[in-house]
């Protein structure tokens, strides 16, 4: 029974880490991908944009 014991811990946690990663491939692209990279693209400009106009300021 030690030995039963011992191994429940490590398999729920192999299944449930197996199950998280399952979820998050399935949820990589469809229908959000486009909304989601162009938060990501606005984001990057946005910082881009702030990086700029703070190097134009120091010179």
């Amino acid at each position: 029974m030690d030995y039963f014991s011992a191994l429940v811990p490590p398999v729920v946690m192999a299944v449930f880490f197996i199950g998280v990663v399952r979820v998050i491939v399935k949820t990589q692209g469809g229908a959000a991908k486009a909304k989601e990279d162009a938060a990501v693209d606005a984001a990057l400009a946005r910082a881009e944009g702030a990086r700029q106009a703070s190097a134009a300021g120091d010179a």
